[in-house]
């Protein structure tokens, strides 16, 4: 199993090539982790916090999930959708 993120080399004794090495893999890692948050950002503010969708009737939703939220042009309100309890009117 290939891990994430590498464990640093443990050190008795520090010699300059030591420090050296060390120095290089930190710039590494941190270089890479830079990379991985950016693309993780990028993939975060891509995604829409939510969807609303407008329908004539919510009977057009054939399937909906807990918490999708619609503008019902024919009553012209917001609904949402809890499990349980259907379509509810914002007010």
């Amino acid at each position: 199993m290939a891990f994430l993120y590498p464990e640093l080399p443990q050190y008795a004794h520090l010699d300059k090539n030591d420090v050296e090495k060390l120095y290089n893999l930190l710039l590494s890692y941190a270089g890479e982790l830079k990379f991985l948050l950016e693309a993780r950002d990028v993939l975060v503010d891509s995604t829409p916090a939510s969807k609303v969708l407008t329908v004539v009737t919510v009977a057009s939703i054939g399937r909906p999930a807990n918490g999708d939220v619609v503008f019902a042009a024919s009553a012209g309100k917001y609904r949402g959708y809890v499990s349980g309890t259907g379509w509810v009117d914002f007010h």
